[in-house]
């Protein structure tokens, strides 16, 4: 069997990110794209994308890619492509799409037109004149038109990456799961070292930051759409999950705080580390950023704090960004990581960051302000 190909979607600005997971985790022939990193392997690679890739959104198997500029065109491509390799008789393969910047812009019509080529060509293959029962494992097809060049993907992740399976409940204006896992690869914070995220909403950037520190995959508690796949033995499925487990260090201590001014974030943060296994790892209390203090030294501060994009909250919020400013600045030790919309951040808290980088949270274009503490005193070679 040939090689596979594979795309990995991501928030914009990150895909550099996952790009390097991708390598870490040994795929072959990465490359970055917007929005999107491609990559090659087989079925264990299907398998352990979705297991560990703690950026992306979702894990997508290309089966074919051509230019179409008729219908009659992307029929006659579509129908020509091996459906069969990867749909059985029975299974249930809905059609989604999008189309940017092509001469065929109808998705309705593109969404039809891929359906019935992908029928006829597993009418033929099958050997049967009725419609398929689609009663068995899900294969979602997308046709994806950019500029004439056609896309066909089937998802194989099911529910997005970010749904790691541990946080039912959230707070109104949550941050993704896989956003916070990039915030934090983007710094240098090791598990020796104290973290803390002084507005937590739902613990989201705690818990991640304890299963990046246990080396836990995000994926081993949650469940995807290519597990029921026919043609993906169960036991890649059971060795991969074996190997996750063993690589987890379950037992290494951390020292990671959250702490948010309402009470009701804080028990739902509890609820949450407890549902991710981390009920006895994390420290959550209530309080306001101002009251925060430490005599620890070179921690790392990572925040997705209020950005005050309603009218009513602004002047709020840039009282909240001067106390960040009063209580952080002088532990100079610490590294300070914040994500906000807010173009005022530096001149509220009173300093310009050390390095800024462009990010979208959800459809909010942010900027991630990181100041570098100072690092600590190598001990001389003996």
């Amino acid at each position: 069997m040939k090689p596979l190909k594979f795309i990995a979607t991501a928030a914009m600005g990150i895909e550099t990110l996952v790009a390097r997971e991708a390598r870490s985790l040994g795929f072959d022939n990465v490359q970055v794209e917007n929005g999107k990193i491609f990559f090659t392997g087989d079925e264990s690679t299907l398998v352990k994308a979705n297991l560990w890739l703690r950026t992306a959104d979702r894990v997508k198997l290309v089966v074919g890619e051509f230019k179409a500029e008729t219908f009659d065109e992307l029929f006659e491509k579509t129908k020509a492509l091996p459906w069969p390799d990867f749909i059985p008789e029975n299974g249930e393969f809905p059609v989604i799409g999008r189309s940017v910047k092509s001469k065929l812009f109808s998705v309705s019509d593109c969404q039809a037109i891929v359906k019935k080529a992908v029928v006829d060509k597993m009418k033929t293959h099958y050997n049967r004149n009725t419609w398929f029962p689609e009663d068995g494992a899900l294969y979602r097809i997308e046709v994806s038109l950019l500029k004439d060049n056609v896309t066909l993907t089937i998802d194989t992740s099911g529910t997005g990456l970010h749904k790691r399976g541990y946080r039912e409940l959230h707070s109104g204006a949550p941050i993704k799961e896989t956003m916070a896992a990039a915030l934090i690869m983007l710094t240098n914070w090791t598990p020796d070292k104290p973290f803390v995220d002084p507005f937590c909403g739902s613990g989201t950037l705690p818990i991640e930051a304890a299963m990046i520190g246990q080396n836990i995959a995000p994926g081993v508690n949650r469940e995807f759409a290519s597990e029921n796949w026919s043609w993906i033995e169960k036991k890649v499925w059971y060795q991969a999950v074996e190997e996750a487990n063993d690589l987890a260090k379950y037992d290494l201590p951390l020292d990671i705080q959250g702490s948010d001014i309402d009470h009701k974030m804080i028990e739902l943060s509890i609820n949450n580390a407890r549902e991710a296994g981390f009920g006895d790892f994390l420290t959550f209390k209530q309080m306001q950023v101002r009251d925060f203090t430490t005599k620890k030294e070179y921690g790392y501060v990572v925040t997705n704090p209020p950005y005050g994009e309603r009218l009513g909250e602004r002047a709020e919020v840039e009282e909240l960004y001067k106390d960040m400013g009063n209580v952080f600045r002088p532990l100079d030790t610490w590294s300070v990581y914040v994500i906000t919309s807010n173009e005022k951040f530096e001149q509220l808290y009173g300093k310009p960051a050390s390095k800024k980088r462009k990010l979208y949270n959800g459809d909010l274009k942010t900027d991630y302000y990181q100041y570098f503490g100072k690092r600590p005193l190598r001990q001389r070679e003996q």
